[in-house]
């Protein structure tokens, strides 16, 4: 990446003729000291951590958000602080979360050039210090990336037993599922087991009589044939999609399933009436609800 569309060091690409002093300073955006970006380049979570690991220098390590980002992880919102760590007194710095501490030599890998955190490390350092459903969410998403076994966490745990934050980390790693494909997802599937129903399996195939897989259901019950799905604002604004919808939910319904379609409006607003919703179906196809 050149100057234009990732984060890079100010006096060096002066230095360099690369950009001149003014067209750094009206062109381009500062994200820490002496790094910047172009003003016409949005900032996501992975650009924001590539800047934060050029102004934290070589002994810095991304982890947290930050690495979660640059191991693809989805959703994460581009506002949230860049996270590093690096042995050492720092002064704290906006928008950077800076933690002294040391990793052991196989809790570091190497992205793009960058020194981060691996799967698991970052991991551990989020269900250690986000709320319950923010932290599922967050493993959730890292997981579905990176194929990240919620057991490589657990034994991070237990080879750190004096970290801070581990009940935090031990209660939430039962309910992570690398299914989710999206923090909506996961917010259904929290939702109906804080509920008290029994746990959902997620991405459930669907098949035709012939065998033929043609779709994958967001959330369900194969023993009573009840599927839940969610609908994201693109189901609705999509003509293609929503025609797909349409054609798709027939098969399946034909197929012999139920199913339980639902949208934002009712995951966040009315979430009362969504379990109701669910149990009823449940409970109509012989589940001990």
């Amino acid at each position: 990446m050149g100057a234009d569309d990732a984060p890079f060091r100010g006096s060096s690409a002066i230095a360099a003729g690369v950009v001149t002093e003014h067209q750094l300073y009206h062109d381009f955006v500062r994200l820490y000291q002496g790094v910047y970006i172009s003003k016409r380049v949005e900032i996501t979570a992975a650009l924001r951590a590539r800047a934060a690991s050029l102004f934290a220098g070589p002994d810095a390590v991304l982890t947290g958000f930050s690495a979660a980002a640059l191991h693809g992880s989805r959703w994460i919102d581009a506002s949230e602080p860049a996270e590093v760590i690096r042995p050492g007194h720092h002064r704290a710095t906006r928008k950077l979360i800076v933690h002294d501490c040391r990793l052991e030599p196989d809790e570091i890998t190497v992205v793009d050039g960058i020194r981060v955190a691996t799967a698991a490390r970052a991991g551990f350092d989020l269900g250690r210090r986000l709320s319950r459903v923010s932290a599922i969410v967050a493993l959730d998403a890292l997981c579905n990336a990176t194929g990240l076994k919620p057991a490589e966490v657990t034994r991070l745990a237990e080879q750190h037993p004096r970290a801070r934050g581990l009940v935090r980390l031990r209660s939430i790693l039962g309910e992570v599922d690398a299914g989710a494909d999206s923090p909506p997802e996961t917010h259904t599937r929290l939702a109906i087991v804080d509920a008290g129903l029994p746990p959902p399996e997620t991405q459930i195939p669907i098949v035709e009589n012939d065998g033929w897989r043609f779709a994958c259901a967001d959330l369900g019950w194969r023993e009573w044939s009840v599927l839940v799905e969610y609908d994201g604002e693109h189901h609705w604004t999509d003509r293609r999609q929503r025609a797909w919808d349409i054609e798709r939910s027939a098969r399946i319904e034909a197929l012999g399933w139920t199913v339980v379609r639902i949208g934002a409006e009712l995951l966040y607003n009315r979430p009362d009436e969504l379990v109701r919703r669910v149990r009823a179906k449940l409970r109509a196809a012989g589940a001990p609800v």
